[in-house]
């Protein structure tokens, strides 16, 4: 088993690793969508510059499109003391920088971490996760992210949220002038062959981004577990917050299926329903009845 710094170095080469590919992908869907379509070289070069900017982009202003979409502010110390306190001692007992704190104004208790580096951490929570949770229950949750910032998980994640949702803007996009283009153009063999893996692509590459975004969630939100159990020394508390969290059937209304994988708990309620190996691939986490039993083994 990789020891904290070893995962560490091996999610931040996993984001780098994202980055790049998701670059190439998008690059290469681009390519044979302007082949089939009859753009020039130069469209593959646009294309390629485009994959490189987004891909900095989203790695460097994650955090604020995160925050925006999920309509958060920031927290009150007055207001959320409990918030405060666990974040401000968990930091300490991690040896990292106290992540600023944000709350997003819905009843449906769920959380997140969001930013580029533990520089830049923050920390969100709903109000119904605070109103509705005890001190060592909120600690819990909050351990649970803190893990994720000193593992950098937040980065990796918030970085194929963003790429995730670019690229399935820019599928769309292809799809849609592509059929404008299709007139104007007189196709061959080859023509209809770049024709065909062109559209494959196009239509496949929202969901293999979608795939690699929901497999690195479900193994990251595993480690964070077990993390917050070693930073509070209590599982116990994490437990009760996941039973909790799980059972409430309220959905998020900030929540959506780009951002969903960055919770600790899914928050598109009836999702997590699914059941069976395929229908496993598409859950943005792991089963809630695994996570607890896994915390149980630690108490």
């Amino acid at each position: 088993m990789l020891n904290i710094y070893e995962q560490v170095d091996r999610n931040k080469r996993r984001s780098m690793i994202t980055i790049v590919l998701f670059a190439i992908f998008v690059a290469v869907v681009v390519y044979f969508l302007g082949q089939a379509f009859g753009y020039d070289q130069s469209f593959v070069g646009v294309a390629l510059i485009f994959s490189g900017v987004s891909s900095f982009f989203g790695y460097w202003y994650s955090d604020k499109i995160i925050l925006a979409v999920s309509r958060a502010r920031p927290a009150s110390k007055e207001e959320n003391f409990k918030f405060y306190t666990a974040a401000e001692n968990l930091s300490i007992a991690a040896a990292i920088p106290i992540p600023k704190l944000y709350v997003i104004d819905d009843s449906a208790p769920n959380a997140f971490a969001t930013g580029r580096d533990i520089n830049h951490a923050v920390i969100v929570a709903t109000t119904g996760l605070l109103d509705k949770l005890n001190k060592t229950e909120i600690e819990g949750v909050v351990g649970h992210e803190i893990s994720h910032i000193r593992n950098y998980d937040m980065r990796l994640m918030s970085v194929v949220a963003v790429l995730v949702g670019m690229i399935t803007l820019l599928s769309d996009w292809l799809l849609r002038s592509s059929w404008r283009r299709r007139e104007d153009r007189e196709e061959g063999n080859v023509g209809g062959i770049f024709l065909i893996v062109g559209f494959i692509l196009a239509l496949l590459s929202p969901l293999i981004g979608q795939l690699i975004q929901l497999a690195l969630g479900r193994r990251r939100e595993l480690l964070a577990d077990a993390g917050s159990a070693m930073l509070t020394r209590q599982p116990s508390g994490l437990i009760g917050a996941l039973k909790k969290i799980s059972s409430d059937r309220e959905p998020l209304e900030a929540a959506n299926k780009a951002t969903a994988p960055l919770y600790i708990v899914n928050p598109l309620k009836g999702d997590e329903e699914r059941v069976g190996w395929f229908a496993n691939l598409f859950n943005t986490h792991p089963p809630v009845e695994e996570r607890i039993k896994a915390l149980e083994g630690m108490i």
